[in-house]
């Protein structure tokens, strides 16, 4: 039934888009198609599979998301509180207008940025590899960026004024601290006990074991002939923090299930993780007449291509929103994201459909494998 998907990953890995590549999709009653081609690693012989551990980058976002809509669930968290409430030092961060030489000029806020801001993007941090601005600043600064995982990131100031525009940054590894402070646990620990485990997501976690990194795919790059090398580019493993944004592991199969648990409205089987309520608003525009752009030039093609989605796009809670219907593709209100190692997921509720496509390469978003991603979303709706 779903040999287009098939032929969609085996011609990638044919073509040399990927050097592998794994596929998971579920409806509303279970799983309806997995597969995989090509290599767990370039260097090795085995493939890859739906069990293979990867990491997942920025799909990490939508965890840390669920993390503080189940405190906000409890009354814990308020989301319309400042940062600052929970996070003092927030509110020592400055707007970056520019520099005078290599010294950086900075002014105030003139507003204090919320809890509902880092959930959609709009409180003001920015990532160095989309924003030249930030990028110059940590350079000239000595300010490590958040994937070295020193607490120091944190410092970087904000590239806009809370609430006036969308812009990818950090916002989630602040979302991260704000859980930790509100939960009284470290973030890898509240995923083990409020979700990745109730969901019994067991190859879901912030360090591998011995023998889930035996079983793992390394981060591929072009060599300097055009084939793909294996790198040891990985997460920082003794880190400062937790960082919210991008620090989880897990596998295809795994990942899944948290998908379905947000297609099904908050549960999974037995388990309710969120009350539907609190998924229905993830999925609603949150970011009013702000629009997610069209476009997000790169400030390190080593690291992201150019990203474009296309337009007619929204935020919602931790999600990336539709609102334009594409021929043979997801739904008007669809909401998903991507992760930097070139993962994508979406999760369809109007049709009921959830899906995933992996890789385990950079840059972020190159041509090929963003075409990729589209090809088998539509291989897939056009099989069902």
């Amino acid at each position: 039934m779903y040999q287009k998907i098939d032929d969609v990953l085996q011609a990638a890995v044919a073509r040399g888009d990927v050097p592998g590549v794994v596929t998971m999709a579920a409806s509303d009653d279970g799983i309806i198609y997995e597969g995989a081609a090509g290599k767990r690693t370039v260097d090795a012989d085995d493939p890859i599979t739906p069990d293979t551990m990867l990491r997942i980058g920025s799909m990490t976002k939508m965890v840390t998301t669920v993390a503080a809509l189940q405190l906000s669930e409890r009354g814990s968290l308020e989301l319309d509180a400042p940062v600052d409430t929970y996070r003092p030092r927030f509110a020592d961060l400055q707007v970056l207008v520019g520099f005078d030489g290599d010294t950086p000029k900075l002014r105030p806020t003139v507003a204090r940025a919320t809890v509902r801001q880092l959930l959609t993007h709009t409180a003001g941090p920015a990532y160095w590899f989309f924003n030249s601005d930030i990028d110059r600043y940590e350079q000239v600064t000595c300010t490590p960026n958040v994937t070295s995982g020193s607490d120091a990131a944190f410092t970087a100031p904000l590239v806009h004024d809370p609430g006036t525009r969308w812009e990818y940054g950090i916002n989630t590894d602040w979302l991260g601290k704000v859980v930790e402070a509100v939960s009284g646990q470290s973030l890898d620990a509240y995923f083990q006990d409020h979700i990745t485990g109730p969901l019994g997501m067991i190859n879901t976690t912030a360090r591998m074991t011995e023998a889930q990194r035996a079983n793992s795919t390394p981060v591929h790059v072009r060599g300097e002939d055009g084939a793909w090398v294996a790198t040891d580019i990985d997460w920082v493993q003794e880190p400062d923090f937790w960082a919210g944004g991008h620090f989880l592991y897990s596998t295809p199969r795994d990942y899944l299930v948290f998908q379905r648990m947000l297609l099904d409205g908050g549960t999974m089987g037995d388990v309710r993780i969120l009350k539907k309520v609190t998924v229905d608003a993830a999925f609603t525009n949150q970011i009013g007449g702000l629009n997610f752009p069209p476009a997000i030039p790169t400030a390190r093609p080593e690291l992201s291509a150019d990203v474009n989605f296309g337009p007619g796009l929204k935020w919602g809670l931790g999600l990336l929103l539709n609102e334009t219907q594409h021929p043979g593709m997801r739904a008007v209100g669809s909401g998903g994201w991507a992760g930097t190692y070139n993962t994508y997921f979406w999760v369809d509720r109007a049709s009921g459909v959830t899906a995933a496509t992996y890789s385990q390469l950079l840059p972020f978003a190159e041509p090929k494998v963003l075409q990729l991603s589209v090809d088998v979303e539509q291989a897939l709706y056009t099989s069902r």
